[in-house]
């Protein structure tokens, strides 16, 4: 086995969502795996820049909304500001996501609608858009998606995001399938319930709580630290022949 078949050494990561929790955890990860990273989001990410740079990696910012940058042109732009910042790009990470909680009877089409754009339609044209650099480049490449434990879930009151995570898993299939001709991998991940400020309210419900650490086999909410080995995993050369997968990162939960 090679030692270094985890190194991210020279790597750059583009990542979604990253001020923050999951993504912050994964952002930070790579970094310490030895990649640079260049997180994409509205958020103030300024925790996570330093966190970044204090592993001696580099760390670049793009301020952008997703809903608002919705159209293939759109996320085409960002990838390209993105590499054009960078000078190459490695790995893709489509961490953003956002959840609308509403009944089925009075759904409303606006939280279908954000809701697809974001977890749905930018995975696929921000995969299409740095697809093209990892060709150009002749180096392969990493995508990762993050799925959820409604891709395999139906959930309550979150019908678009059960919709959006589900087709994440088949997106991350459809991808792998015509891009390995290119030593492009496409992988995702799921994560479990996780302690983040997403899950502050349902933590924080003694029932709730309960409930749900009871299920879980490993008998504890998982951290953000729990998505990095799985995340420089799939990110490394350590997957070169993994891909099409998506990989539950849940304490057991599906497992029960």
């Amino acid at each position: 086995m090679h030692i270094n078949m985890f190194d991210l050494t020279g790597k750059v990561a583009i990542i979604t969502g990253c001020d923050t929790g999951l993504g912050q955890g994964m952002a930070v990860g790579l970094a310490e795996a030895g990649a640079d990273v260049l997180g994409i989001g509205y958020a103030d990410a300024s925790e996570t820049q330093m966190m970044i740079e204090s592993t001696g990696r580099r760390f670049e910012y793009i301020n952008a909304n997703l809903i608002a940058n919705a159209s293939k042109y759109a996320l085409t732009e960002l990838i390209d500001q993105a590499a054009a910042i960078m000078g190459r790009v490695d790995i893709l990470i489509n961490n953003a996501g956002i959840i609308r909680r509403e009944d089925l009877l009075d759904f409303s089409e606006e939280n279908w609608d954000d809701v697809i754009a974001i977890n749905q339609k930018a995975v696929v044209f921000l995969s299409q858009a740095v697809s093209k650099y990892f060709i150009k480049q002749k180096s392969g490449g990493k995508i990762i998606n993050i799925a959820s434990m409604l891709s395999f879930q139906g959930g309550v009151r979150v019908i678009s995001y059960t919709a959006s995570k589900s087709a994440v898993m088949g997106i991350t299939r459809a991808l792998a399938t015509e891009l390995s001709q290119y030593n492009i991998q496409v992988n995702a991940i799921a994560p479990g319930y996780m302690a983040t400020y997403n899950t502050q309210a349902l933590r924080q419900d003694v029932e709730r709580n309960k409930a749900i650490l009871d299920r879980i086999p490993a008998a504890r909410w998982g951290l953000p630290i729990d998505m990095v080995g799985p995340t420089v995993f799939l990110a490394s050369a350590a997957s070169n022949y993994v891909t099409g997968y998506t990989l539950a990162v849940d304490g057991g939960w599906l497992a029960r």
